[in-house]
């Protein structure tokens, strides 16, 4: 069984962050460790909630590891709490990465043209820093330019998307994945691009609900795909079809948009679908 740690905040309510990774990604049959970089009460959907930053705990957590010997087939991170931490997960990286294990990173950041309210104008470049170590990066379109210095766009063709990977990927990643492309009012998903030149995209329908979480979600899903053996392609493509299905089983009940994407009652879908697409 392949193990790999996430290094993201802990919501204590509410799907999101590690309350998602480590369900899914150990449902999908691999062991999943955790570093927590902050922990939160509640997500910030919320109208209260206490948030603790735990940098103070990221070194000595890794040196415990490297003295017992600890190895990971993956690494991948989610929010970071500061640009300070941005600092220590590239640290992370170097202590950690081996010939053959995989880093993914979701700069977890931004949405809809806006920098989270919680980071300055600096952390997109320290972020870039955490970008620039990794094997495949996951950005939202937002996250993308802000890592680039791109204009935002909600309107956009092909070609916008392309010149935004390409210079995501001179950020020194070896593959960029951008979520929420869309050419089409009806249609969302995802377009990537490797080093060797190599393009995916695929699309699901667009469902009118949004839930707080699901890019979360959607890159749990993903890496775990890709720690099982699945291409990219394939790991992608999963992650969008499961997301949808969790957004459609959601939009049934009026109390769960607070919490985020009712992922928990689907994790028997995934495993099948995990199964089949393994063959």
């Amino acid at each position: 069984m392949k193990r790999i740690v996430t290094l993201q905040d802990i919501s204590c309510v509410g799907r999101c962050s590690t309350t998602v990774a480590l369900p899914v990604i150990s449902a999908m049959g691999v062991e999943c460790g955790i570093l927590p970089t902050a922990v939160l009460s509640t997500h910030t959907m919320f109208q209260n909630f206490t948030c603790v930053d735990l940098s103070d705990q990221i070194q000595p957590i890794s040196e415990a590891w490297k003295k017992e010997g600890i190895s990971f087939d993956g690494i991948y991170t989610g929010y970071l709490a500061s640009s300070q931490q941005c600092g220590q997960i590239t640290d992370f990286f170097d202590h950690f990465r081996t010939r053959d294990n995989l880093i993914l990173v979701d700069p977890a950041m931004a949405d809809n043209g806006k920098l989270y309210p919680a980071f300055d104008q600096d952390f997109p470049s320290a972020m870039a820093e955490v970008c620039a170590k990794a094997d495949v990066i996951l950005p939202n379109i937002t996250e993308g330019c802000l890592l680039t210095g791109m204009p935002y766009k909600t309107e956009y063709d092909p070609s916008y998307i392309t010149e935004l990977l390409q210079r995501l990927l001179k950020l020194g990643c070896r593959t960029a994945v951008l979520t929420g492309v869309s050419y089409k009012p009806n249609k969302l998903g995802i377009a990537s691009l490797d080093q060797d030149g190599n393009s995916f995209s695929y699309f699901t329908k667009k469902c009118p609900q949004s839930y707080h979480g699901t890019g979360d979600l959607y890159s749990s899903t993903a890496f775990g795909g890709l720690m099982r053996g699945l291409s990219l392609g394939d790991a992608l493509s999963l992650a969008a079809d499961y997301v949808v299905e969790c957004i459609e089983v959601t939009s049934r009940s009026s109390e769960a948009r607070w919490y985020g994407a009712e992922f928990e009652s689907q994790i028997p879908w995934l495993c099948r679908e995990l199964e089949k697409r393994l063959g």
